[in-house]
């Protein structure tokens, strides 16, 4: 066993020590096929609970999505992101010339699943912000892999916006049934109903 896979299997026994990383397949079950996973997005610790919740073997081939300037600003999570992770990075500050889907259309060709916040940017504790186009050009080029909802519940409350020191709370994460892009269906109804995907996971009584 190599040290990236050792410290693999560390990190998601840590995260399922602090989380509890509990994975609730609703409308599919875990499966070895290319998938993207697209979930609400609250906090640094998201892919790290998705990632945790998965069986080993799907973990191996299941790529988060990380911001460079964000996850390479320190050694240790360039080594972590890359090595463990094995991230696909994307670069917030791009030219304008320069395509922000290069780095996932180039994973997916490879055959590899993928772990994206159509949100982009962190939310609140409520409902998830309207997705961003991606999602939805990504559906367009890679119409055979099943889109796969997930709703993360409590991880905000484990890693909070602005903090650095996770907190021991139970998260779950619940899987959805996987959608694909209807015939014809343009990007906003598209967009829409992949939200109202994640929502309807939520678990009733949320705020």
């Amino acid at each position: 066993m190599t040290l990236p896979e050792a410290a693999g299997l560390l990190l998601a026994f840590v995260a399922r020590l602090i989380t509890g990383a509990q994975g609730h397949w609703r409308g599919t079950a875990p499966k070895a096929e290319q998938r993207i996973y697209f979930a609400n997005h609250q906090s640094h610790f998201d892919w790290v609970l998705i990632w945790a919740a998965l069986p080993r073997d799907l973990r191996a081939v299941t790529r988060p999505i990380a911001a460079r300037d964000y996850w390479t600003a320190s050694p240790l999570r360039a080594w972590i992101t890359r090595e463990i992770f094995n991230a696909v990075y994307v670069d917030r500050q791009r030219s304008a010339d320069q395509d922000p889907l290069e780095p996932l259309v180039d994973a997916l060709q490879r055959g590899d699943s993928l772990v994206i916040f159509p949100e982009g940017t962190r939310g609140h504790r409520g409902d998830p912000q309207a997705f961003k186009s991606g999602l939805f050009h990504l559906a367009e080029r890679f119409p055979g892999v099943p889109l796969v909802p997930a709703w993360i519940d409590n991880v905000q409350r484990v890693m909070p916006k602005g903090e650095v020191v996770p907190v021991p709370v139970l998260c779950s994460v619940s899987f959805g049934a996987p959608l694909q892009l209807a015939p014809g269906e343009d990007k906003r109804a598209f967009l829409g109903r992949a939200r109202d995907a994640v929502l309807a996971l939520k678990p009733a009584g949320m705020g």
